[in-house]
């Protein structure tokens, strides 16, 4: 197996999940191997990006709620929105109840459905409040939570690119990263972000330091149990899937911060 560049993954990481203007100059299993491994350092730039955009809100004056709504749709518009279109449509192929074939057509349509709507409502009020309890808390609890939950939303993506996990379609961005990353390689990501994670909360003493690296496990637990589901209903990975998995996960993340 031949190595890649540092340099080609994080372009495919950064000019596949942002829409920061990054030319992905290679477009190969190899290149998205790299690209998927370094998708959690997309997670931390875009985390950093959304704290700060918080913490200028509260220092200009605005409330913990205005700083939480902003810091929650900071990635949403660094990814155009495509992650929280994914979970819409993985709520929508998994609410519909129908064989894999015509569950992965629902998803594919350009429309939400009423599983869609409620699955987002739910999921950007559970991480606003989140966010906002943790501002009320502190301005670095809220800034910790913005880039913990925005990384660990990326971890996700690695972990469900790992070896052994099929793509449900030949095309698209599902099938150009399914299986990429080894299992070592997936393993790695996971304990250098929950250490990275519980080295940030250590700031607030020995429980902060367990929290936040709680959060970050247990956001990959309940991403694992949501790709194993899609995985059985839909006989493999697509898009729509990673995007729900990462803000499933980010909220999980979000939850558990938000905690003592």
């Amino acid at each position: 197996m031949s190595k890649i560049p540092p340099l080609h993954g994080l372009r495919f990481a950064f000019g596949t999940l942002t829409v920061l203007p990054v030319k992905v100059s290679r477009w190969d299993r190899e290149a998205a191997r790299g690209g998927m491994l370094c998708a959690p350092v997309v997670g931390l730039v875009a985390g950093a990006v959304a704290a700060a955009v918080g913490l200028l809100l509260l220092f200009l004056g605005a409330s913990p709620l205005l700083a939480a709504v902003a810091t929650a749709a900071v990635p949403a518009v660094l990814t155009r929105g495509l992650h929280l279109d994914g979970l819409a449509d993985t709520a929508d192929g998994l609410g519909s109840g129908k064989p894999a074939e015509d569950a992965l057509r629902i998803m594919k349509q350009s429309d939400i459905g009423p599983f869609g709507v409620i699955t987002l409502v739910f999921v950007l009020l559970a991480q606003v409040g989140a966010l906002t309890q943790a501002y009320d808390g502190s301005w670095a609890r809220g800034a910790l939570a913005a880039v913990v939950s925005a990384t660990a939303a990326r971890l996700a993506l690695t972990l469900a690119a790992r070896a052994g996990v099929p793509a449900a379609r030949p095309e698209g961005l599902g099938a150009a990263v399914a299986g990429v990353v080894p299992g070592r390689g997936a393993l790695g990501a996971a304990l250098l972000v929950t250490g990275a994670a519980a080295a940030g909360g250590a700031f607030f003493g020995a429980y902060g330091s367990v929290r936040t690296a709680g959060a970050v496990v247990l956001s990959a637990a309940v991403a694992e149990l949501l790709l194993r589901h899609c995985t059985r209903r839909f006989g493999g990975v697509t898009g729509d899937v990673f995007g729900g998995l990462a803000e499933t996960a980010a909220t999980a993340a979000l939850v558990v911060l938000s905690l003592g």
